[in-house]
């Protein structure tokens, strides 16, 4: 079993795992047994998935307001970007920076006189800018309808008060904005995070790509994949239940009729 899980006493679940019968066909011993070897590359795969949305965010809020705004040069670039993002798989994407990163920096190694050691790169850095920009293609539609569904009155009031158009941004616009994209952002994160998977074909060893290699040690691929699929199915449900708790939080408490009632009347 695990020597990571008995070196700090989780010896219950090599015990656990012991009761449970090996079938020849199918064997559930194998699916809970794979589940601690998986879960070593847990950290591999939270990383990839916060960089790639950290990254997305900010990405998506640029082109956001660069579509809004209609931005000389930028707006169509933006505009062919995210199509581009859009219309072609994720894998695809994964691929293109792969390889492209490493050829355009050797172009600029041999254009330019540099000496970058190309092969130093880790192989994680071109799948976070996968993930980003993927991510940031799809948030991007997101945070420009939440930006702009902000009521004009208090855009027009912040501006009164003498406030700049970044101070409206932050104080206002993306304060409020926040309340209505939380949920798909939320949801976009889900997707993110499954999406990590696809970072094996990088070279990456995250869970599933630990479950494809624990499935080949001795062909109990169907079990592993149903373990890397539990822990997959966890990780959403949490990541689920933050969101709501995150969006109880920023709700904006709406008054019943009777207190705005009284309210009313009160002059």
């Amino acid at each position: 079993m695990n020597n990571i899980l008995l070196a700090s006493g989780w010896d219950w679940y090599d015990k656990f795992v012991a009761n449970i019968p090996a079938g020849k066909l199918f064997s559930w011993r194998a699916v809970f047994d794979a589940i601690p070897t998986i879960l070593q590359h847990l950290p591999t795969t939270l990383t990839l998935t916060v960089a790639g949305a950290f990254f997305g965010l900010i990405l998506a809020l640029l082109f956001a307001i660069v579509k809004i705004n209609r931005v000389k040069i930028l707006y169509p670039i933006q505009a062919v970007v995210v199509s581009f993002l859009r219309g072609t798989p994720i894998l695809v994407q994964l691929m293109l920076t792969y390889y492209g990163i490493p050829l355009f920096l050797k172009f600029l190694n041999q254009k330019y006189g540099l000496n970058w050691n190309i092969n130093a790169i880790p192989a994680s850095i071109f799948a976070v800018t996968a993930f980003a920009l993927n991510e940031a293609a799809y948030t991007s539609e997101t945070l420009r309808a939440a930006i702009q569904s902000v009521n004009s009155g208090e855009i027009e009031a912040a501006r009164s008060l003498g406030m700049t158009s970044a101070q409206v941004y932050r104080r206002v616009i993306i304060s409020n904005a926040a309340v209505v994209a939380t949920p798909t952002l939320i949801n976009g994160l889900i997707g993110l995070t499954k999406g990590t998977s696809l970072a094996f074909n990088a070279g990456i060893v995250e869970m599933f790509a630990q479950a494809q290699i624990t499935g080949g040690s001795d062909y109990r691929y169907f079990e592993r994949y149903i373990s890397v699929a539990i822990i997959y199915w966890v990780i959403s449900i949490i990541i689920e239940q933050v969101g709501r708790f995150i969006e109880k939080r920023m709700e904006i408490p709406i008054p019943d009729n009777s207190e705005a009632t009284l309210m009313g009347g009160v002059r």
